[in-house]
């Protein structure tokens, strides 16, 4: 898995071959460091800067691919000519293109009182942040005691098991996150999938993501002849064939990209 900046002159090639490029990022994590309170990942403003030059141009189609909402994304990036797929790509908005996952959307109440009952099971739990989406629901416990963490899942388990054996949600993990998902066979994966179907002047894909949801993401890019790019330390597992370390360095190939 190279370091993309070190093979930048290759891959640099390819995409001076396209007409189009498909340039998408995830947020937190790519786009912006992680931050301990999920309200603290700011956009910085140079990023927005380059993101809007790279928008501008013919030459990319650039989007954001998040486990936020989509109206919490819209917010926070607030460019609104770009590709916005929020809640795992569950709802999507861009040029032309407006989706709802159906099935998902039917399950928005049970996800409702799923975050009141968690609310309620986290109320004694300092620095556990439960963030109702809509569509669906993430608790956060980054700035919790790492001696409550078994104790942290232990109540959540409680709380959300029924709802998972009744068939309604699914459970995922990230970096300190436990998500609560409708279950609906739809992923990152599948909203990229739909994205390179709806925009096919896009001749390549290119994926920037850090986590464990990018994954599925990664394996659609690469399967179409995109390219992915992991965010985070070598010798992390991850099925993305490039890598780099930090949103550092995805800001220093934005500015690379700007430069076409």
């Amino acid at each position: 898995m190279p370091h993309l900046l070190n093979v930048w002159h290759q891959v640099s090639r390819r995409l001076r071959d396209q007409a189009q490029v498909l340039l998408l990022f995830d947020y937190d994590g790519t786009l912006t460091p992680i931050v301990e309170h999920p309200d603290d990942a700011v956009l910085p403003a140079p990023v927005k800067q380059l993101l809007s030059r790279l928008e501008s141009s013919d030459k990319f189609l650039v989007g954001v691919v998040t486990g936020r909402s989509l109206s919490d994304i819209l917010g926070r990036v607030g460019l609104p000519a770009l590709i916005y797929a929020g809640n795992h790509g569950l709802e999507i908005t861009g040029p032309g293109l407006e989706f709802v996952h159906e099935a998902a959307a039917a399950l928005a109440s049970v996800q409702e009182e799923i975050g009141a009952r968690l609310r309620e099971a986290m109320a004694g739990e300092p620095g556990v942040i439960v963030e109702p989406k809509g569509l669906s629901l993430t608790v956060h416990y980054r700035m919790a005691s790492d001696s409550r963490e078994q104790q942290i899942n232990q109540a959540f388990s409680a709380t959300v098991e029924p709802f998972v054996e009744s068939g309604s949600v699914r459970i995922t993990t990230g970096k300190k996150v436990l998500e609560v998902r409708p279950n609906v066979e739809w992923d990152k994966g599948k909203a990229i999938a739909k994205l390179e179907e709806t925009f096919t002047g896009a001749s390549l894909t290119v994926f920037f993501g850090d986590d464990r949801t990018d994954e599925d993401g990664f394996r659609v890019v690469q399967d179409s002849g995109g390219i992915a790019v992991f965010v985070g330390p070598a010798r992390q597992p991850t099925v993305a064939l490039h890598r780099v370390d930090a949103p550092e360095d995805v800001v220093q190939v934005l500015e690379l990209l700007a430069d076409f």
